[in-house]
């Protein structure tokens, strides 16, 4: 299962929000370059970056921050945010980006998904951030009234390479991930599914490698790793061994499933 570290970018620096909430956000660094350094020298092999602004304004608005990640690191780059035309998908593609996650576009605009996977194989993933089971969209401000678990039918039909799902109520919040949720979600479909949202310690990780057979094969995380409750390094390393009496003792992490 793959760890992949999360970049929040709002007006420029990097940030995590509780549960979406733009007015509740706090900035962890004013350099997101040399965060994404920093995840890649402690092993990421992908990383996730998220623009905030663009959520909001409904087009890409930290490019040039983007750009830099990009041509900064040797790994692979995934981005979402505000990617509702074809215009804003291939801006990023441009740049290097390796693949872009839609998310309201996915909800309003279904033809246009399916003709981005038809035009840009493998790089098209879609982004299900759920709040109480509903489908939230424009940068997690409404809810719409589509199921999470039928978008992501619908999304694993038309060709999407992924889907990365997000509980709103648990992201930002260190509560664990929702793994019945994710269980469901994932049994549905026929495409991989990254989980997202609450991650708190290596004991969560380790509680999703049970659905590593129902293709779940990634994990985004973001507050765990700027507060330290969680050691990138050493989650690669449990994750990657599927024991968690293999990460030293003395580390301090929480082990509260």
């Amino acid at each position: 299962m793959e760890i992949i570290p999360a970049i929040d970018l709002l007006e420029g620096r990097c940030v995590r929000l509780y549960q979406g909430d733009y007015a509740r956000s706090q900035v962890f660094n004013d350099n997101p370059i040399e965060v994404a350094h920093q995840w890649v020298e402690q092993g990421a092999t992908r990383l996730h970056v998220v623009d905030l602004d663009g959520a909001k304004q409904g087009h890409p608005v930290n490019t040039k921050t983007i750009a830099a990640i990009v041509q900064a690191v040797p790994v692979p780059v995934q981005v979402g945010g505000g990617l509702r035309d074809r215009n804003g998908v291939t801006q990023l593609l441009d740049l290097g980006v390796e693949r872009v996650i839609l998310g309201t576009a996915a909800v309003e605009d279904k033809p246009f998904v399916e003709q981005l996977c038809q035009e840009f194989p493998r790089k098209i993933v879609v982004g299900i951030d759920a709040r109480q089971g509903k489908v939230a969209t424009r940068g997690w401000l409404e809810t719409s009234e589509v199921a999470a678990t039928e978008l992501a039918q619908q999304m694993s039909n038309l060709g999407v390479a992924a889907i990365i799902y997000t509980d709103i109520h648990r992201d930002g919040t260190l509560v664990g991930p929702n793994l019945d949720t994710l269980r469901e979600l994932a049994s549905k479909v026929s495409i991989p599914v990254i989980a997202s949202g609450g991650v708190s310690s290596i004991t969560d990780l380790l509680s999703l490698l049970a659905l590593e057979p129902l293709d779940v094969t990634g994990v985004i995380i973001g507050r765990a790793l700027y507060t330290g409750d969680v050691s990138l390094k050493e989650a690669i390393q449990a994750v990657g061994s599927g024991r968690l009496q293999d990460v030293p003792p003395d580390l301090g992490f929480s082990t509260f499933a």
